[in-house]
């Protein structure tokens, strides 16, 4: 949506599941660009699409339709070998790290193993290597040794991601990355993604509930709900710019540490639709404190309000 060149080009995505015979949209018409060296965030409620979205970016899920390119390359029309090449410049950081682990595999090799693989350096440069990593996400060497069972949650999740940075990927990509890990851990991987940012150029996609952290290490953040983006904007600028309600209900339920106690906090009434019955005009109008007709028969389309600043919102 920029007019700069980006490395990655959402246009259009849409994903439809099947339910018996009834269509579930997960993911309706998004289209996003990410810049080099830039950190995009998306939030939302869960069930919103947010990690149908990001399967689709990592090719590990087809779109119904619409495309997405990476580096200019799609990967549904990649040769296996350049599908491999693909997987090098696209990493990946799940939520659940334990699952990335084999059990039988320590530490150290797990983290020797993609540069071992992809560059076929040496043991013993990427022991190293591996060693300089611990450093980086504040563990120490010993840990080279250990099994992943005996690492706490949310060390097993700064493995994960420095494992994905040992490659030094074009994207990186998070997905719920930091849910396991301690609020002091959270502010050092985040100061870790920033650095990252603008000493080595890595893009970065983070996707989070917790819209301080996101606003964190971001630059811009789409918000999401029920499959479709209601809102782009800059993070800098999220308090005083957000337009859409539901981005404004977002932002009301994150708690200062000197808010009045006394204030009633700001809740949505009701519950999001289903995506077996999306509704035909605005996909919050049933929820949206300031709906009218319109919004319910119409359906608001993501428009640019002002520079870098995209609503679906007629109220806009």
């Amino acid at each position: 949506m920029q007019g700069e060149k980006s490395l990655v080009e959402i246009s259009h995505l849409h994903k439809t599941f099947y339910v018996g015979k009834r269509k579930l949209a997960a993911v309706s018409n998004v289209s996003l660009s990410l810049k080099k060296g830039e950190c995009l965030g998306i939030v939302g409620e869960s069930g919103c699409g947010k990690s149908t979205l990001i399967r689709m970016i990592i090719g590990a899920l087809r779109p119904t339709s619409g495309q997405v390119l990476v580096n200019g390359a799609d990967y549904w029309s990649l040769k296996r070998r350049e599908r491999r090449a693909f997987h090098r410049r696209v990493q990946v950081v799940f939520q659940e790290p334990a699952s990335s682990f084999s059990p039988r595999m320590k530490v150290g090799a797990y983290l020797m193993e993609p540069r071992m693989n992809y560059d076929r350096i040496s043991r013993k440069e990427a022991a190293k290597e591996a060693v300089g990593l611990l450093d980086m996400i504040g563990l120490p060497a010993e840990f080279m040794g250990r099994y992943p069972h005996e690492l706490s949650g949310g060390q097993l999740q700064r493995v994960a991601i420095a494992r994905a940075l040992s490659i030094m990927p074009d994207l990186l990509v998070c997905d719920e990355a930091t849910g396991a890990l301690d609020v002091s851990v959270q502010d050092q991987v985040a100061r870790l993604l920033v650095k990252l940012q603008e000493e080595r150029e890595i893009a970065c996609l983070f996707i989070g509930h917790d819209l301080a952290l996101v606003r964190s290490v971001s630059q811009r953040i789409a918000v999401m709900y029920l499959g479709q983006v209601v809102e782009i904007l800059n993070s800098e600028t999220l308090e005083r710019d957000a337009v859409h309600p539901y981005t404004k209900a977002l932002l009301g339920a994150v708690l200062d540490v000197y808010c009045d106690q006394e204030k009633e906090l700001p809740l949505l009434r009701g519950d999001p639709p289903s995506p077996l019955e999306v509704p035909k005009g605005c996909v919050f109008g049933g929820r949206c404190p300031v709906c009218e007709e319109k919004c319910m028969e119409e359906k608001p389309q993501l428009c640019e309000v002002e520079k870098s600043h995209f609503v679906a919102c007629h109220m806009a």
